[in-house]
């Protein structure tokens, strides 16, 4: 669905004031791009405005010419900061709706969850899990309902350095099928990637 994605003079402002103004990306199918710069200065609302959850204040963002609100539907994955799970409910229980959500089929779950070694968490409530363990939980379904364009907020800074290397492979697999991404960081990401920095 989605094979490039292009921002053309993107400018964001938030609460009263200009992040940035300007921004030009093109990334196209087997790439990834880290978008780094200090804290602040609107990494997160960047990827937010791609995925549409935040309104820009001048540009354009297209997905090589399908429809804007096709693509946010249904061709891409937004993992934000904070991972969106519900404390009350079980890893299983959050892996089982997302995927669905999204598309997914049990199956996919099922190899997200053993790809992510979740298995011997799934009966586990997620406030009982650590920040990594939630993370590879949130992480989980992006490989159960497969979608080309993967927006990742700082998506390695919970993992210790086996799970970095790990998530790393599996990013370079999506890369391989012809996925893209595009990933906020502060460390540098296990994969090959074009840095797109952001400043005020």
């Amino acid at each position: 669905m989605i094979r490039t994605l292009e921002l053309r003079g993107v400018s964001v402002r938030r609460g009263g004031r200009l992040l940035f103004e300007g921004v030009d990306l093109t990334l196209a199918a087997g790439e990834a791009s880290a978008l780094t710069g200090a804290n602040g200065v609107g990494k997160t609302s960047l990827l937010r405005a791609v995925a549409g959850l935040v309104r820009i204040e001048a540009g354009e963002v297209a997905f090589g010419g399908t429809e804007a609100s096709e693509a946010r539907g249904a061709g891409l994955h937004f993992v934000g900061h904070h991972d969106g799970l519900k404390p009350a409910r079980t890893a299983r229980e959050e892996l089982e709706f997302w995927t669905r959500w999204c598309g997914g089929a049990d199956a996919q779950a099922e190899d997200a969850a053993e790809a992510l070694e979740l298995r011997p968490l799934l009966d586990l409530e997620i406030r009982r899990l650590s920040a990594g363990q939630r993370r590879r939980v949130a992480l989980a379904r992006a490989l159960a309902a497969p979608r080309p364009l993967w927006l990742l907020d700082e998506p390695l800074s919970p993992l210790d350095a086996g799970w970095r290397a790990r998530f790393g492979a599996l990013m370079q697999r999506h890369l391989d099928g012809g996925g893209l991404i595009l990933a906020a960081v502060h460390d540098p990401l296990p994969i090959p990637a074009r840095s797109l920095e952001l400043s005020a």
